[in-house]
């Protein structure tokens, strides 16, 4: 485990909400939640947006509330609507709850929480819109347990969406972000038709085509602890077909 940055005053006091979509992680969500509210960083907030989890994992969400009822927020959604709905409905409320960063990140333990104070360091010290932690920049690393196949599908999705679409980003896929408030507010949330993991590529499609400033840093990305992935097959012909949806929706974009 990487040690975090000790950033100076006043950038540690930054209005940091961290965005975590929940579907069954009712293991992982209390050390992910651990991980995070030990950072030094006091101005971070965290936001859990659970999708009627059958496993309980609203219930373990709403305990560690009750613990921390100044830091933790949980939001009940009414039913499985995909990772793109819970990231939209978690970051339109970080927005209007005054959050001036807004994190995302995954429950399952396969994004650093160390590594969340030096990403907001990058983006305080820049003119980035948003700072990735990228698996493909050099020093970025993937797990040597996660399987052939799913690295295998990675290295194809970038290759494609980077094909279809032209945009400068070695981890298009990526779901660990820190995003300037104004940066999502120039994007426009209402504007996001992905569904399911198709979020990540078109939210930073949106952001190059507004011309955001992204900035790339290098994690180490772990394999899942426990639980199984929620990649389905209806989630990669949506990510498969969304490429076309984009370049054809939001080729004229602007301000």
């Amino acid at each position: 485990m990487i040690e975090p940055v000790q950033l100076p005053a006043p950038w540690r006091d930054a209005r940091l909400t961290v965005v975590v979509p929940t579907y069954n992680e009712a293991g992982n969500l209390p050390v992910l939640v651990e991980r995070l509210l030990a950072l030094p960083l006091p101005g971070l907030r965290v936001l859990v947006a659970d999708d009627n989890s059958p496993d309980g994992t609203g219930e373990v969400a709403d305990k560690l509330a009750i613990e921390h009822p100044d830091r933790i927020e949980v939001v009940h959604r009414p039913g499985k609507e995909g990772l793109g709905r819970a990231y939209v409905d978690g970051m339109g409320r970080a927005l209007d709850g005054g959050a001036d960063y807004v994190a995302q990140m995954d429950a399952d333990l396969s994004h650093p929480p160390e590594a969340l104070p030096g990403m907001l360091g990058a983006l305080l010290s820049t003119q980035a819109g948003v700072v990735i932690g990228s698996r493909y920049v050099p020093g970025g690393e993937l797990d040597e347990n996660w399987p052939l196949y799913r690295r295998a599908l990675s290295g194809w999705a970038n290759l494609y969406v980077h094909t279809l679409l032209r945009v400068r980003i070695r981890d298009l896929t990526a779901g660990f972000k820190i995003w300037r408030a104004d940066a999502l507010r120039d994007i426009g949330l209402e504007r996001v038709q992905s569904n399911g993991y198709s979020f990540q590529v078109e939210m930073h499609y949106l952001a190059t085509k507004l011309g955001h400033t992204i900035l790339e840093v290098p994690i180490r990305f772990e394999e899942r602890r426990e639980g199984a992935s929620k990649m389905t097959t209806a989630t990669k012909i949506e990510s498969a077909l969304m490429p076309f949806k984009l370049r054809s929706k939001h080729r004229n974009i602007t301000r």
